[in-house]
């Protein structure tokens, strides 16, 4: 391995100076402002996904105090290993050179990556805890030592405590076992020891899933009602051919892996892929899901493709190229390496009433730190004694999360919200004076309080819809039994 360092090396700076410059601009994301605010209330689980989110939170914070770029250092140095693990597994795959460098070519030419490795999301350690067991599972294949199934037990469990589709990966290693060495494996108790230790790495969330009845079935409800549901079938499949390049590296290495006589002894690995490829599509997953598998079949790909032209290894930097150059156009879509002007003339937006619809993604970045602006001018106004019994009540959590991480350089107090995890953390001082709610409506204040004043409309030339023409209240006198209304909205969290 030693030999390929300079090819990975140079990949691996590649990939981190593109996502390092999207990483600095703009702002966060709604996602990330959760994310980080999760890490606030340490716990074994959250109402939308599980823990390990939180802990990355934590190191953040530890280390760089939530800034933009530290924070999103983490999901880039996910993307970094991944790509790292694509050309060890080309490797493993008997790839020499010319193979690695066209699996990290695949890893630095697929496009959502950018995004995935940019935004502080499960989704980037979702894919490395993917490749992290593919990888592992290959080593077992080749040494066939106990020590990997140890290894893929284990990054089973932490992956679970990251992000569910753990399980779906899960699900396409066992049924694939089947088809390796005629299922001799599935006997081995070293097999279901793994298993084990993987179960003893997830049991915590488990248990704290069943201690609060279970609100990921709640969550998966809500998202198969408002997001879900409205996904076409035919999207999911349709979504995967956006990228041909690629696509047809990942096709290759799928029919290398079940045909080849020199790859047939990973034949369980395209197995597993088919096997995840249905289920999620019979599950009518998100797209992007899906994109955790690719990795590994970049790597049987450009294996094939470095054994079908050993004689004219030239061609092999022909295909690199024809890999990487056609989407190089398109990386200011994927991750904000532009300053915002710049993008909107890239992307040729055009301003209409004093607005620029950006994509969701980007639009998204824009207006929190306006809007914690305008909480705090309307906070320092008041009183010290109304500071003292002031709550700041946000309509959502992007909006909650923007004050309770942006709000921290303010030393604003910390929000509460009805809307997921925010729920459960409480209404805070059910006896407090003064209100200042962001983002809820007219009849939401109104239902609680007797005297409502709008102090102003928030809007922003960039942000998202959503977060633009919301009110900003300043509320007296409540009229209902906060403790109550609490608790009466625990069935609409996810609303």
């Amino acid at each position: 391995m030693k030999k390929y360092l300079p090819i990975i090396l140079i990949l691996s700076l590649l990939k981190f100076i593109i996502q390092w410059l999207g990483n600095r601009n703009y702002g966060f994301h709604r996602d990330e402002l959760l994310h980080l605010s999760v890490s606030e209330h340490m716990d074994w689980g959250y109402m939308e996904f599980p823990p390990l989110i939180a802990v990355f939170g934590k190191l953040s914070y530890w280390l760089f105090d939530y800034s933009l770029v530290g924070v999103r250092l983490f999901p880039t140095l996910a993307g970094i290993t991944i790509l790292i693990l694509c050309c060890a597994m080309a490797k493993e795959l008997g790839g020499k050179s010319k193979a690695i460098l066209l699996s990290g070519i695949c890893v630095l030419a697929f496009l959502p990556f950018y995004r995935n490795h940019t935004l502080f999301q499960p989704v980037a350690f979702d894919q490395l805890f993917w490749a992290l067991g593919f990888y592992f599972l290959i080593k077992y294949i080749n040494t066939k030592h106990k020590k990997f199934l140890f290894l893929i037990g284990l990054t089973l469990g932490l992956g679970l405590l990251n992000k569910y589709t753990m399980f779906v990966w899960a699900f396409g290693i066992f049924i694939s076992l089947f088809f390796y060495q005629k299922g001799n494996l599935l006997k081995s108790k070293w097999l279901y020891i793994s298993a084990g230790i993987g179960l003893l790495v997830f049991l915590p969330n488990l248990i704290w899933q069943m201690q609060h009845d279970f609100p990921l079935l709640s969550h998966l409800e809500a998202l198969n009602e408002n997001q879900l549901d409205d996904i076409n079938p035919m999207d999911f499949a349709l979504d995967q051919l956006e990228l041909p390049f690629t696509l047809l590296i990942s096709l290759i290495g799928i029919a290398a892996l079940l045909t080849d006589k020199y790859l047939k002894k990973y034949r369980s690995i395209a197995i597993a892929a088919l096997v995840i490829f249905f289920t999620m599509w019979i599950l009518n997953s998100k797209s992007y899901y899906l994109f955790a598998i690719y990795p590994v079949l970049f790597a049987a790909g450009a294996v094939k493709i470095e054994a079908l032209l050993h004689k004219k290894p030239v061609w092999m930097y022909v295909v690199s190229a024809s890999v990487i150059l056609p989407v190089l156009y398109f990386i200011p879509d994927l991750t904000p390496i532009l300053p915002i002007e710049t993008y909107v003339s890239y992307a040729d937006l055009e301003e209409k009433d004093g607005r620029i619809e950006l994509t969701g993604d980007y639009a998204d970045m824009f207006g929190w730190e306006e809007q914690v602006k305008l909480v705090d001018s309307v906070y320092r106004s008041l009183s010290e004694k109304e500071q003292k019994n002031c709550v700041l009540w946000a309509e959502n959590y992007g909006e909650a999360g923007a004050l309770k991480i942006l709000g921290k350089s303010y030393n604003l107090p910390d929000p509460i919200s009805r809307h997921g995890s925010f729920w459960t953390w409480g209404y805070g001082n059910e006896n407090a004076h003064v209100w200042i709610s962001l983002g809820n409506e007219e009849p939401s204040v109104n239902y609680v309080f007797e005297e409502v004043e709008l102090v102003k409309i928030i809007t922003h030339k960039y942000a998202i819809g959503e977060e633009n023409g919301i009110p900003l209240y300043i509320c007296r006198k409540p009229k209902v039994d906060i403790k109550q209304w609490w608790k009466d909205y625990e069935a609409h969290i996810f609303d």
